[in-house]
């Protein structure tokens, strides 16, 4: 993707409450996480679990392992090498277990099993970084939080809202544009929107709401050679 100058993508920032209404009225104002959880700690597991991997699938394997592992406790005293093949199918699972039963450890001895509600806390834990982080504040918490997974990166850089290519610098920019009351709901709706019109590799550019606010949508539909 080429680099977006001020010029391209200003229309975006400058219509940016226009974008809104549109992603408010597609994809409604009130969106969450497809993840599946009861409680605070099952929304962080399944979380870490999701990374490289889908909500699809990281849902067909978290009731069993909900029910194997009841408690943060139970993930904290966990055999590794169990832990692993329990996830295995979310891939990435040596990281991801030694992740989650470090996480489990670091919230039994520090934080008394409570899962924090603040970002700056928790990205103390293993495995959590603002992204993770954000999910459980937006999902959990229902505070306002800005997620930039994969949808929420690539379709930011497209329509101009940043230029950025670091997810914490484009979290800081959307912070910066969006109202702080949308922020969590943006962030699902664009996730909503990625993954059914405004995919990795085809975007269906020419039925997408949101096209005369895209440099991107703009050059793909009309110079697809340049």
């Amino acid at each position: 993707m080429k680099k977006v100058n001020s010029e391209v993508y200003q229309p975006a920032v400058k219509n940016i409450n226009k974008i809104l209404e549109i992603l408010d009225y597609d994809y409604s104002q009130e969106v969450q996480t497809s993840l599946k959880f009861n409680n605070a700690f099952e929304l962080l597991v399944a979380t870490i679990l999701s990374a490289q991997s889908t909500d699809k699938l990281v849902n067909k394997v978290t009731p069993t392992l909900f029910k194997k592992y009841k408690s943060i406790k139970d993930f904290a005293q966990a055999d590794i090498t169990e832990l692993e093949k329990d996830i295995k199918s979310t891939g990435f699972y040596h990281n991801k277990a030694k992740s989650i039963k470090a996480c489990a450890e670091k919230l039994l001895k520090d934080y008394n099993s409570q899962i924090p509600d603040k970002i700056e806390e928790l990205v103390k834990l293993p495995g959590v970084g603002r992204k993770t982080a954000n999910v459980l504040l937006a999902n959990y918490y229902k505070k306002p939080a800005i997620i930039v997974d994969t949808h929420v990166l690539r379709i930011s850089q497209r329509l101009g809202l940043t230029i950025n290519k670091d997810a914490d610098k484009i979290e800081q920019d959307l912070m910066k544009i969006i109202p702080k009351e949308k922020w969590s709901n943006f962030s699902h709706q664009i996730i909503a929107h990625g993954r059914t019109i405004c995919n990795a590799k085809k975007p269906k550019c020419s039925v997408c709401k949101l096209l005369k606010y895209c440099w991107f949508g703009q050059e793909n539909l009309y110079q697809p050679n340049s």
